[in-house]
């Protein structure tokens, strides 16, 4: 039981609702290790009550004094029936009929799944999923995922940015453990800077996301939960090296302080420093650079007090040089001797969570969540300087209970958050701080059959904004068995971090023009948006093989924006939105179990992204209005000590993409008006020799293709139209890499 309470503490947050048990399904496998049970059915005997484990084998289920029996299931095992009398938490093992004298059906679990009983449109990432590609950070585990548009954001500085509904990262809010991570200053590099390895799981929320994490989310939100330091293998190591002479080192050291320690060491390193110019431009076609990532993360448990708490440091320094192939930082900075760019970056970071639940009261809790984190980067770009130093601290208070019975929950709390910009862009000197306090108020109502309501409202004080209310929506309804009609409505207010969030404009000759209004930051008014969505979620069984089918509809109407225009070839300018700027994404998905542990997913997109510039609406450049995404992964049957093999391909195509306007410019250096389409192709094999040991080779865009000049002017980088930000596709080409894992339980 003790072993129960610790796996429940692992939660990602303190989330316990009144009335309500949780618990964790687990098998023991051949190797004796006990490992969870994902997607196995948890109900109430003779009711419509239920919930499904999640990749852990962890579930909740309303619990009311009538409720006696717990039935347990799962294809392939032995259904069991448990007499359940009090609120305290379940662990169970479920048993295998393979020992029987009968046909064995038997399901995989799946890497990516799509809840249907909660409110909001939330899509799990397993770390199996991560491990189909190399996902070597943040920013490089979303290839496999059609939800979320991965590409370069320009052809110097080799920083891959992500899309969600049309729309780019700071409209994304991404968190760490519930904690937003990947803002302000991070907000350019901020993806690379969490290694893969480190991440447990990811949850991606379409749409408006929970007030309970802030008003900033417009797009859509990103949790990533890291693993954990008394469920991580004890000794984890992760080897990579690609052909582009890029090699990483991921180690994980976890051990049992104490009853209630636990503490864990995780260490990333990475290096690249062979010059590549592939495509003849003098100009590199990716960064050398060298990282060191350190994270010592701390969890202490106490179940029979009710305590659970993790506390975080982490330290980066990571140093980046791109630019001419022949350009030196020694001799040629500040020169025009050549063109180069050196970004050099120290983060330190501290969080720490703590969460209480009464043992008399199971159903209330209480938890505190809290943050700092200091940004230094020092950089430049040919001529161009930018240096930022940003401190920021939140906290967050949370208050988990129910009004009545388990249908009517509610959730409450207090959020501090501050942030101290420092930024230096050339000889310009920007300040400025932002504080705010705000309280939130979340109600669910689920009739615990086919509806299931989140309604929640904050209000904040801010030092700039002032005061303001952020609602926001989400509804589920079940009309029919395995289906989900989700809609929500929210709205998001931020600030534009104009510089940080476009750095790849410093990689340009253009010059930078802000449209001063008068607004409190760098002389422009708050982001304000509101988002829409609707989404259709049925899963099916096909000639005796599972699948699922989703649908989804999602608007973003700009009330005020931050337009970044491009449309001049020789500036770029910042100013408020005058007229209309909208987002809307349609995407169809289709997953299917083709035949025995091989499943198929495939998905189209089409996106309508518009803003109005100055010299009228257009489309947003490099944004396509159609992708297809096709991806296929194949498990072979386990063999003596688990040894398997496993097989991932992936496929994007992106339509065209408008370039914006370079009319103006001499005719060598004019752009056509929209990109070819690209097409892209990754695989990877895994043999899994036991779990201890694996190795794993894989390619990225094996097809090679390759962007043709995907620098303007690069024959003249000092010249008026230098322009490294013309990127729709690879630059590099075919990228090749071969890999290890070892651990240890």
């Amino acid at each position: 039981m003790k072993k129960l309470l610790i796996i429940l503490g692992l939660l990602p947050f303190v989330s316990f609702s009144q009335n309500e048990i949780q618990g964790v399904i687990l098998e023991v496998n051949e190797q004796k290790k006990e490992t969870p049970i994902t997607g196995a059915n948890v109900y109430w005997l003779n009711t419509a009550v239920g919930a499904v484990t999640d990749f852990d084998g962890k579930f909740t289920i309303p619990y009311q004094p009538d409720y006696k029996k717990l039935v347990v299931s799962y294809v392939g095992y032995k259904t069991d029936t448990l007499t359940v009398n009090s609120f305290k938490p379940i662990l169970h093992f479920l048993q295998s009929t393979s020992n029987l004298d009968e046909v064995i059906v038997t399901s995989r679990k799946q890497a990516t799944a799509k809840s249907y009983l909660q409110s909001a449109n939330v899509m799990m990432v397993s770390s199996d999923e991560l491990l189909k590609a190399a996902c070597c950070n943040l920013s490089e585990s979303f290839e496999t995922n059609p939800s979320i548009d991965v590409n370069f954001a320009d052809a110097v500085s080799g920083t891959k940015q992500i899309k969600m509904l049309g729309l780019t990262t700071p409209y994304i809010l991404i968190a760490t453990e519930n904690i937003p991570s990947v803002r302000g200053a991070a907000q350019a590099y901020g993806l690379s800077f969490i290694p893969g390895t480190w991440v447990e799981s990811i949850q991606i929320t379409k749409g408006a996301g929970s007030v309970v994490n802030g008003y900033e989310s417009i797009a859509g939100q990103i949790n990533a939960e890291l693993v954990k330091p008394s469920t991580d293998k004890k000794l984890f190591v992760n080897l990579y090296g690609g052909s582009n002479e890029r090699l990483e080192l991921n180690t994980h050291f976890n051990t049992k302080v104490s009853n209630r320690w636990d503490t864990g060491l995780y260490v990333h390193g990475s290096t690249q420093n062979k010059k590549h110019d592939n495509n003849g431009d003098n100009f590199m076609d990716m960064p050398i650079y060298d990282q060191i990532n350190l994270m010592n993360r701390w969890q202490y448990t106490n179940p029979e007090k009710g305590f659970v708490s993790f506390i975080n440091l982490k330290y980066l320094n990571d140093a980046k040089q791109s630019g001419e192939i022949n350009f030196n930082p020694n001799t040629d900075k500040g020169t025009t001797n050549a063109w180069g760019s050196k970004i050099n970056t120290e983060r330190f970071e501290v969080s720490a969570k703590l969460g209480y639940v009464n043992p008399e009261i199971p159903y209330q809790s209480i938890g505190v969540q809290t943050a700092f984190s200091r940004h230094d980067q020092d950089s430049y770009f040919g001529l161009n300087q930018y240096d930022i130093v940003h401190n920021s601290l939140y906290a967050n208070v949370i208050y988990n209970t129910l009004i009545g019975d388990t249908r009517h929950k509610v959730k409450t709390g207090l959020t501090y958050a501050y942030d101290d910009y420092d930024e230096m862009v050339n000889t310009q000197d920007y300040k400025r701080i932002e504080s705010s306090v705000g309280a939130f108020f979340e109600y669910n109502y689920d009739n615990l059959d086919n509806l299931n309501l989140t309604a929640g409202i904050r209000v904040d004080q801010h030092n700039l904004f002032g005061f303001f209310v952020t609602p926001r929506l989400h509804l589920r309804y079940t009309p029919w068995e395995k289906s989900a009609f989700r809609a929500s409505i929210g709205r998001g207010k931020r600030s534009a971090n104009i510089f940080t969030e476009n750095q790849q404009i410093f990689a340009t000759s253009r010059t930078i023009n802000i449209l001063n209004t008068g607004g409190d930051i760098y002389g422009l008014d708050p982001e304000i948006a509101w988002n829409y969505g609707v989404s259709f979620l049925q899963g099916f069984n096909l000639f005796g093989k599972k699948g699922d089918l989703i649908i989804d509809y999602y608007r973003t109407n700009f009330k005020n924006q931050i337009v970044v225009d491009y449309e001049n070839p020789l500036a770029v300018s910042f100013y408020n939105l005058e007229g209309e700027s909208y987002a809307n994404s349609f995407q169809a998905e289709i997953g299917y179990n083709l035949f025995k542990d091989f499943d198929l997913r495939l998905a189209y997109k089409f996106y309508d992204v518009k803003t109005t510039y100055q010299t009228g609406k257009l489309e947003n450049p490099l944004t396509p209005k159609h992708r297809l995404f096709a991806n296929a992964g194949y498990e072979t049957n386990l063999k003596d000590k688990g040894a398997h093999w496993k097989f991932d391909a992936t496929y994007n195509w992106l339509g065209k993409q408008r370039f914006s306007s370079t009319r103006s410019n001499p005719l060598v250096y004019q752009l056509p008006d929209y990109t070819p389409t690209v097409g892209t192709l990754n695989l990877q094999v895994t043999k899994v020799f036991s779990p201890k040991f694996e190795v794993y080779l894989g390619g990225e865009n094996v097809t090679n293709v390759r962007q043709d000049n995907p620098i303007l002017a690069a024959d003249d980088p000092f010249g008026a139209n230098f322009d490294s930000t013309f990127v729709y596709g690879p630059v590099f080409g075919s990228m090749y890499y071969a890999g290890l894992r070892f651990k240890i339980n």
